[in-house]
């Protein structure tokens, strides 16, 4: 079996699952945020319960429009917390301790390797970075979990990708998985696992394992995954909350597909509006002028990122009509890169820096485009109106070249400015 069919048979209590098959499964978290849980705890009232499963495996988290924008989304916010109070759950994270979901729970602990962890949110694939089942689900299927602590899946068909070689000048993991999305389509790797695999996966930091999980969605993938190791293990252990368990893919598993990328032919990549899929490398991207940056969200907010930006930023201003909004992922990400000076670095070049949120990526807060503006944005989605209007646009990119966009004022290369990834 492959990692995912192991370890969705270990939560179905069978000896071993296939491709295609239905199974209930146990589920370790259940995760909810601030737009997704109000729905879920409507249904778990309406259906007359009264307990949740489990008060330290159903996790909630203020996170897509907090602070409060308005009215409507405090409303949201308040009916989160008075379930989390209600329910003495002990993993509620309220604005000032808390950060972006998919960032947070790895950081807390509170996903660890072995897990099924599902949440309202797409991008909860994220967690297969520490060699976890995790997968979004609708708010209806997050109010049945809080309840039951089970849910039912059709066990996805296993895609395996194997990356090799080394990477270039300003190529990260964000790069890795634009190419690949690139080549297989938003529909790819539909209600597939995608197993990342490979000596250049296997030489990628925590964070970019997690910016590459995060977006295997953008793929059309039921979940990404990624086998744990020793840099798996070095970052659970001493913040795990709970025992794990490694699981491996046996040599003679079974792919639907498997293919092949040789990471040292790969430029760093900028997606075109109005897909992921609609990649090109900076050398083919042309002149494109821009009015916001983005650098920050679920895939690229986390500190590795945060210091790839300032080694561009450092010394250097922001185009006079570009406006840089930087967000660090979570509150220990935000003091660290306070320690660190790079906060500094952002103000300094005449960015803005805002408390962890989800804010300009769903086109909440903090970043909305207006008509005919265009965004060079660390996140992982530019479908037509997704940071703002509808006319705007959104091109997704890695951090060092958000970085260099915001001081060119157009979508650039750092190489542009004289910056060398050395520096």
């Amino acid at each position: 079996m492959t990692i995912t069919e192991k370890i969705l048979a270990a939560h179905a209590g069978l000896d071993e699952v296939e491709p295609g098959q239905f199974i209930k499964a146990k589920v370790d978290v259940a995760l909810g945020n601030d737009i997704t849980a109000p729905l879920a705890i409507e249904q778990f009232r309406k259906i007359g319960a009264q307990k949740v499963f489990d008060p330290e495996r159903v996790i909630l988290v203020p996170d897509h429009y907090t602070p409060n924008k308005d009215i409507r989304s405090a409303e949201l916010a308040k009916t989160v917390r008075e379930f989390a109070k209600e329910q003495g759950l002990k993993y509620y994270f309220e604005v000032g301790r808390m950060g972006i979901e998919h960032a947070l729970l790895p950081e807390e602990g509170l996903v660890v390797p072995g897990d099924v962890v599902i949440g309202a949110d797409s991008h909860t694939c994220t967690y297969g970075a520490l060699g976890a089942f995790a997968t979004g689900v609708g708010s209806t299927d997050l109010a049945a979990a809080m309840i039951t602590g089970e849910i039912w899946f059709k066990v996805p068909e296993s895609m395996k990708l194997i990356y090799y070689g080394e990477m270039g000048r300003w190529v990260t993991a964000k790069d890795l998985i634009l190419y690949t999305i690139g080549d297989i389509g938003v529909d790819g790797a539909l209600y597939r696992a995608m197993e990342f695999t490979g000596e250049t996966i296997r030489r990628l930091s925590m964070d970019g394992r997690l910016t590459i999980c995060n977006m295997a969605i953008e793929a059309g993938a039921k979940s990404g995954i990624i086998e744990p190791d020793e840099v798996t293990i070095r970052y659970v252990e001493g913040r795990a909350k709970r025992p794990y368990k490694l699981y491996r893919s046996d040599p003679d598993a079974r792919y639907v597909e498997v293919r092949e990328y040789d990471v040292s032919k790969i430029e760093p990549q900028v997606a075109f509006p109005f897909k992921p899929e609609n990649t090109k490398p900076i050398s083919e991207v042309g002149e494109i002028p821009i009015d916001q940056v983005v650098i920050g969200s679920c895939t690229n907010g986390r500190l590795e990122d945060l210091r790839l930006a300032a080694k561009v930023l450092r010394g250097r201003k922001v185009h006079p009509y570009v406006r840089l909004i930087v967000i660090p992922a979570t509150q220990r990400i935000y003091l660290e890169a306070l320690r660190e000076g790079l906060i500094e670095v952002f103000i300094e070049a005449g960015g803005v820096v805002s408390t962890p949120t989800c804010g300009p990526c769903l086109g909440g807060h903090m970043g909305v485009l207006a008509a005919g503006e265009r965004a060079v944005s660390t996140t992982n989605r530019n479908f037509r109106g997704r940071m703002g209007h509808p006319e705007s646009e959104v091109y997704l990119a890695n951090p060092a070249i958000a970085a260099a966009s915001a001081v060119l004022g157009r979508i650039g290369s750092p190489d542009e400015l004289g910056v060398s990834p050395d520096d």
